[in-house]
């Protein structure tokens, strides 16, 4: 196969140290089996066929929930298309993999290269479909002109069964390449390309609803305006988006209730829970299969794992953070009969008010990158966590009221940013009374925590703040438009 030379200015947005890592393999000259791994609608399958322009010499998909027998027949019809060869139908993966050599090893010593995609969906119950696999590459491709590209959404799967097998593939993965969702700059970049005309306000309530996912972004429409798109894939009768909670988890896990029932309960607690709290309200054991479910959650980018400022580990919250189910279950799960003009109708609500300012506090939390760049720390170590007291009673009987910091930048320079994070319409206003609460709270962190680092107070909002009498108080900000940086 000639050498592709990839132009990286192309309609693949973003993605240019994965462009560039698959660039480096096929030009390595050596075997490599690099495994590309996300969720659903993330874009793996759209990077890899960009990049090779399609041009593989071997190229299969893997079937949702077909069986062992339709998967084999698809598999030889593809090879038959390739080689141009009638060959019989493979009673098993082993000899599915040996005809794969076998037309292969016809094409001479050029680089070749095999995508297979959504890899999980071949590993059907007691189909071997793993120990073929692993076959195929320690005994001779391996050893060959190769470039072997796995890709798959069910995110546990790849972890457990590829990136951290212990047997057979123990090691043999040469690259991996996790693709996270967009970022604020992505989707704008993308929403640009698409001719969608949206203000950063605008984006930035996108990205609160659909998140990074490129494929939900693609739905939208440029004839509509943010609020009739949000009807149109959530709430009209025919709404594409409506069930795709469902199938999404579904589709990346084979026990998909018990991980569905972690997210609904995770969604009711906006700070989050311990683990003995998610137990006790989800009413599940605690064993090795829920530990799985919290690490599988977490590698597929639903959940956080985090901890409270000072906080031992044994104390970690898990907080829910995939905008797009926290959208789901707060509006879209009960929507059955709901006015189809919905979002529309119910813009200027207390609901709405509510659910934006959680929603903007977790698109901070996806891009605690810019925020350290916009304050000037990126070269600066430090730990993002959050923090909490809980209200109690003081020795002279009064009561401490409780307090929590959702945002802590522990730095490495002897500096604490305590973050507030607002969402609104206009820059925001610090009143006197405001100010005064905000001065408590830190003075209450500094005496719980007794810390002797110097404490800035720090303001991430959308149009920055009112440069009033109070301001001289707030020693940083960072604007919304420093997100898309």
């Amino acid at each position: 196969m000639p050498k592709i030379r990839i132009n990286m200015i192309q309609k693949i947005i973003g993605r240019k140290e994965e462009q560039k890592m698959l660039q480096a393999c096929l030009d390595s000259g050596k075997p490599e089996f690099v495994a590309v791994y996300g969720r659903r609608r993330i874009g793996k399958t759209f990077l890899i066929k960009q990049f090779f322009k399609e041009k593989f010499d071997f190229y299969i998909t893997g079937a949702y929930k077909a069986s062992k027998h339709d998967q084999l027949f698809n598999f030889k019809m593809t090879l038959e298309n390739y080689s141009g060869k009638s060959r019989p139908m493979p009673k098993s993966w082993l000899e599915a993999f040996y005809q794969l050599h076998d037309y292969l090893a016809t094409l001479g010593d050029g680089r070749k290269v095999v995508f297979i995609d959504e890899l999980p969906w071949f590993d059907t119950p007691r189909s071997n479909f793993i120990s073929a696999l692993e076959l195929f590459w320690n005994q001779w491709a391996s050893d060959q002109n190769i470039m072997l590209v796995v890709c798959g959404s069910a995110t546990s799967w790849m972890i457990n069964k590829l990136l951290g097998d212990k047997g057979g593939l123990h090691n043999r993965i040469t690259h991996s390449i996790y693709l996270a969702p967009f970022t604020l700059g992505e989707t704008e970049a993308l929403l640009k390309e698409n001719n969608i005309v949206f203000s950063r306000y605008q984006t930035v309530e996108c990205y609160m609803i659909l998140g990074g996912t490129p494929y939900y972004l693609s739905l939208l429409r440029p004839d509509l305006s943010l609020a009739q798109n949000v009807d149109k894939l959530f709430f009209s009768e025919n709404a594409e988006l409506k069930r795709e909670f469902d199938f999404l988890f579904r589709s990346l896990f084979r026990d998909s209730k018990q991980y569905r029932k972690v997210v609904e309960v995770l969604s009711k607690k906006a700070k989050g829970m311990t683990r003995q709290e998610l137990l006790s309200e989800a009413r599940m054991q605690d064993n090795g299969k829920f530990t799985e479910i919290l690490d599988d959650l977490c590698n597929c980018d639903f959940i956080r794992k985090y901890s409270s400022f000072q906080k031992k580990q044994r104390d970690v919250m898990y907080q829910l953070t995939d905008l797009f189910s926290l959208f789901y279950l707060r509006y879209v799960k009960s929507a059955n009969g709901m006015d189809m003009n919905f979002w529309m109708d119910t813009v200027d609500s207390p609901s709405r008010r509510s659910w934006s300012g959680y929603a903007f506090e977790q698109v901070c939390l996806h891009h605690i990158r810019q925020i350290k760049k916009a304050l000037g720390i990126s070269g600066v170590q430090c730990e993002v966590c959050s923090w909490s007291i809980p209200q109690t009673t003081l020795d002279n009987g009064t009561k401490q009221p409780g307090a929590q910091i959702d945002l802590v930048i522990d730095r490495r320079d002897q500096t604490i940013n305590l973050c507030e994070m607002k969402f609104s319409v206009e820059p925001f206003e610090i009143t006197p009374e405001y100010l005064k609460h905000i001065v408590e709270r830190r003075e209450l962190f500094r005496k719980t925590t007794s810390t002797r680092k110097a404490l800035h107070l720090t303001f991430v909002t959308t149009y920055g703040l009112v440069k009033n009498a109070q301001y001289g108080m707030i020693q940083s900000e960072v604007t919304m438009d420093d997100l898309f940086d």
